[in-house]
């Protein structure tokens, strides 16, 4: 199962998130970006319950992080 996560960031704080973010295992790729969100992150998991326990247990949990958006691959 692959997603992107589209995160935003509180003010200043993109760069150390962005840092933290790539360090999360399964996270494949992460880069700031210009927009109504920060930092859009691609990752995989096993199934649908890892992909949960990676975005509530790992991402949502760095700080600096003030809001996420899952939006998972179709095709």
């Amino acid at each position: 199962m692959e997603a992107y996560i589209l995160i935003t960031t509180d003010a200043g704080k993109v760069m150390d998130v962005l840092d933290s973010v790539r360090k999360v295992e399964n996270v494949k790729n992460a880069y700031a970006v210009i927009g109504p969100y920060d930092i859009i992150a691609f990752v995989e998991a096993a199934d649908s319950e890892n992909l949960t326990s990676l975005i509530v247990s790992n991402i949502q949990k760095i700080t600096g992080i003030s809001r996420t958006l899952t939006c998972i691959v179709a095709g």
